[in-house]
């Protein structure tokens, strides 16, 4: 099995090198992730500047981009061949809810399912950095699975993983993406020139976290998998769409 291994928080990140560690066991790896933390970069590409890409002393491959370019350059130019599967991780943090929007993470797996391949994201919901080990592990069992079910062709799985040891996992749930409250908003400050700076306040809570959700699953102690489909066409407007659509004078 040959698989394509990348992130977003950059090529040096303790989490990806934690999960190639565990992947590697079983499969073929090959490192592609950008050169710096790249957390909250989304889907986003680099279209105005060159990609260079270097191999470091431990073979990772450096990217100056974003994880959606990693993954791209990954599987069309570096890959020998082409790979099984892409795998995105481990996130220093959660990816949950309506944070999957803007994951860097979420984003390196869903250029792989756009590039042909199936793709997983995998999450560690908190910073600690403590217990990467556990995430890695459920995916490479998830992974190991996967060989007898693969994934549909419109799907990519959305894995998070309580930032406990491994003993202490309850299990794994499959669960739908839950909501949080609006953000907070900007902050302003002044920086050391008091020139005005602002910054991201801090996430919104959960509002919509009861049974079934990813929140609700990690709050329980279990592993969240949450399969999300690309298409993000709302079929469910359509005709009603189409009926007034037509009185719409051209």
């Amino acid at each position: 099995m040959k698989i394509l291994v990348s992130n977003d928080d950059g090529v040096n990140a303790l989490g990806i090198k934690i999960l190639n560690d565990e992947l590697s066991i079983f499969a073929d790896t090959l490192v592609v992730a950008p050169d710096r933390n790249c957390s909250g970069a989304s889907n986003s590409l680099t279209l105005l500047n060159p990609l260079r890409a270097d191999t470091l002393d431990n073979g990772f491959v450096s990217v100056n981009g974003t994880p959606t370019d990693s993954v791209h350059l990954g599987i069309s130019q570096l890959f020998d061949g082409q790979p099984d599967l892409v795998v995105a991780g481990v996130n220093n943090g959660a990816n949950l809810g309506d944070d999957v929007l803007y994951s860097g993470t979420v984003a390196a797996a869903t250029e792989g399912r756009h590039m042909g391949m199936p793709a997983i994201a995998v999450s560690i919901c908190g910073k600690s950095e403590a217990n990467y080990q556990t995430a890695a592990i459920v995916t490479a069992r998830i992974i190991k699975r996967l060989k007898a079910h693969p994934l549909p062709s419109d799907q990519i799985l959305n894995i998070n993983v309580p930032d406990v040891p491994l003993a202490q996992l309850k299990g794994i749930k499959v669960t739908r993406l839950g909501h949080r409250h609006k953000a907070e908003t900007m902050k302003k400050m002044r920086d050391p020139w008091n020139r005005d700076i602002y910054w991201y306040g801090t996430l919104g809570s959960e509002l919509d976290c009861g049974p079934g959700t990813d929140f609700h699953a990690i709050s329980e102690g279990y592993a969240s998998v949450t399969p999300i489909t690309i298409d993000m066409t709302a079929y469910k407007s359509m005709q009603q769409m189409t009926e007034w659509m037509s009185e719409v004078e051209i």
